[in-house]
């Protein structure tokens, strides 16, 4: 499988898809180096989506831009996502707004599966659109 193909499986966890091949997916020392505050490994990550989908029911991600460097088992990823807010999220409660956001993951592979991840959202304009307070 190429690096693009599992860059594109692991996009599908982010589309709504099913979280059944998560652990396949990922390594057994996966981890995630960019955690905000859950466990760094493929167990935080996993409750991490499965937090995002309870305050997100019908959130979805599409890939803007896929990079791949082979020599280095990275993929970067460049997504932007929309969901209505149902569920409790930076410590607000639901407002049913509609919120957009975009992001970037870089993950790197090793023989098939995910090993690292680092990622980054646009933090500031989701606290803006659900009206939280801004980070200190």
């Amino acid at each position: 499988m190429s690096l693009e193909d599992i860059a594109q499986r692991w996009m599908q966890f982010w589309q709504g898809g099913s979280l059944a091949s998560f652990g396949d997916l990922h390594a057994p020392h996966f981890i995630d180096h960019s955690a905000a505050g859950r466990a760094a490994d493929r167990e935080g990550l996993l409750q991490g989506i499965r937090d995002l989908y309870a305050a997100f029911p019908d959130f979805h991600a599409d890939i803007d831009l896929l990079a791949v460097d082979v020599s280095k088992g990275l993929v970067t990823i460049r997504w932007s996502a929309t969901g209505h807010m149902h569920g409790r999220f930076l410590g607000v409660e639901p407002t049913g707004r509609l919120v957009g956001f975009s992001g970037i993951e870089i993950i790197r592979v090793g023989e098939g599966q995910v090993v690292d991840r680092w990622g980054e959202w646009d933090e500031p304009s989701i606290r803006e659109q659900i009206g939280a307070a801004p980070r200190a």
